[in-house]
């Protein structure tokens, strides 16, 4: 379970007119996906040459596609590189038919892999979009190449008492109180907050990417729907993690055939770092990479760590390959 917008991105004066006043890292630009029924706003990073291999970002609860620009930019001459705002988050306009399970979520990403024709792709998923990803994955085999997860919300017999407030959020009624509190905090406030519980160290966190941080919070809470987003997320993710049989997480893990770099933090307080070595066992072709300093949140606090792993990853793979 993640957060909501977290900062971490420098800004440019680069903006997409088709997306609105979207906020943008150097080198990268924001479009607007249209398929019949759904519209996605897509981060775009051109890779540095023609030919690299194509690769999909996906961003947990209440974050958006910006969380990935720091490992974007450190990919750019490996791989090609998009992340999506899933459905009511970052640019990218609320569900019509407001289903925000992981199974719709995870129904959106290959409805996007499957009309741009960009599969296999290397597959990223933080949080909820590690479940989201993991769930593509297993039913889509021929629509990834590799998987890397950072933190997924697989279910956990025993959740972490900070995250019992994400989970709550499903819970009738309470999404309305979390708002009226809400309302008592200034956007600095809630920023803070949601640092401190993402990052391991809340001190790498730039000035400049705080400042664009509150921002970027302002507008989400400013949105319409956004209490009913993150209710009907998290109400998603308890469902996922309440479903057995051959539709559990764990259950599709297991399915996985994809190369699968698992990322963990030791001071992540919303996924456990010892379901790491539960992970590890349920993918059957895994590779374990432990942060001990790191939050929940490792691609934005330890980019170049995190890509070195993928890198390590994809040697293995063309290696074994060849």
């Amino acid at each position: 379970m993640s957060s909501t917008e977290l900062p971490g991105v420098r800004s440019t004066t680069e903006l997409s007119s088709q997306v609105g006043a979207g906020r943008v890292a150097d080198g990268e630009q924001l479009r607007t996906v249209a398929l019949p029924g759904l519209e996605l706003a897509v981060r775009v990073r051109p890779p540095v040459r023609t030919g690299l291999p194509p690769a999909l970002f996906v961003h947990g609860l209440g974050g958006s596609s910006q969380n990935w620009s720091d490992l974007m930019a450190q990919l750019a001459d490996t791989v090609d590189g998009e992340a999506l705002d899933l459905p009511g988050f970052g640019w990218s306009p609320p569900a019509a038919d407001r289903d925000y399970s992981v199974t719709a979520f995870a129904r959106v990403v290959i409805r996007h892999l499957d009309a741009a024709g960009r599969g296999p792709v290397h597959l990223f998923g933080n949080s909820l979009g590690g479940a989201v990803s993991t769930r593509v994955a297993a039913v889509r085999p021929d629509l990834v190449r590799t998987l890397t997860l950072v933190s997924p919300a697989l279910p956990e017999l025993r959740v972490q008492r900070s995250a019992v407030p994400t989970a709550l959020l499903a819970l009738p009624g309470v999404a309305a109180l979390f708002g009226r509190l809400a309302q008592a905090l200034t956007a600095e406030q809630r920023t803070r907050g949601v640092t401190d519980l993402c990052y391991g160290d809340p001190g790498r966190v730039t000035p400049e990417g705080f400042r664009n941080a509150v921002e970027e919070m302002e507008r989400r809470m400013a949105l319409p729907y956004f209490w009913d987003v993150m209710t009907r997320s998290s109400r998603g993710i308890v469902d996922a993690y309440t479903l057995g049989g051959q539709h559990g997480l764990w259950r599709q893990a297991q399915r996985v055939l994809a190369p699968t770099l698992l990322v963990y933090g030791g001071k992540d307080l919303l996924v456990s770092y010892r379901m790491a070595r539960r992970a590890a066992a349920a993918f059957r072709d895994s590779r374990l990479l432990s942060l001990p300093e790191a939050g929940h949140v490792a691609m934005m606090e330890y980019p170049e760590v995190v890509a070195a792993g993928f890198r390590e990853l994809l040697r293995d793979t063309e290696d074994g390959r060849g």
